[in-house]
């Protein structure tokens, strides 16, 4: 299994960012796909989330109406589309999937920070 993201970067407050998850090893349409972040000195905090078909999102109050999470099965990938950023979005971004107890796995996350 490997997860890969991208899209990270620099950004002022009020921009946008496309964050993508490129996914190997599985079967992505079988699986509901996460996204989650951890900014410096806090713990890593959930996001976002799609069912395997893409039919049914959750996202963290935080972040509704700003983020759009996404899911191209046929790519293997999953994008989080993110909107009017503020520096409390500052984080790294991780791509997440739980293939059942105890089979967790983790990207190597994407830097997202959000500075003028």
């Amino acid at each position: 299994v490997q997860l890969v993201e991208s899209g990270g970067g620099l950004v002022q407050p009020g921009g946008s960012l496309r964050l993508s998850c490129a996914a190997s090893g599985f079967t992505l349409s079988s699986y509901g796909m996460n996204w989650y972040r951890q900014a410096p000195g806090k713990e890593r905090e959930f996001v976002a989330s799609i069912s395997s078909s893409g039919d049914i999102t959750n996202y963290a109050g935080s972040v509704k109406g700003r983020f759009t999470i996404s899911r191209d099965n046929t790519k293997n990938t999953v994008a989080l589309q993110v909107n009017s950023l503020n520096t409390e979005d500052t984080a790294v971004y991780y791509c997440n999937v739980q293939l059942g107890p105890a089979r967790d796995y983790w990207g190597q996350g994407t830097q997202v920070t959000v500075s003028s």
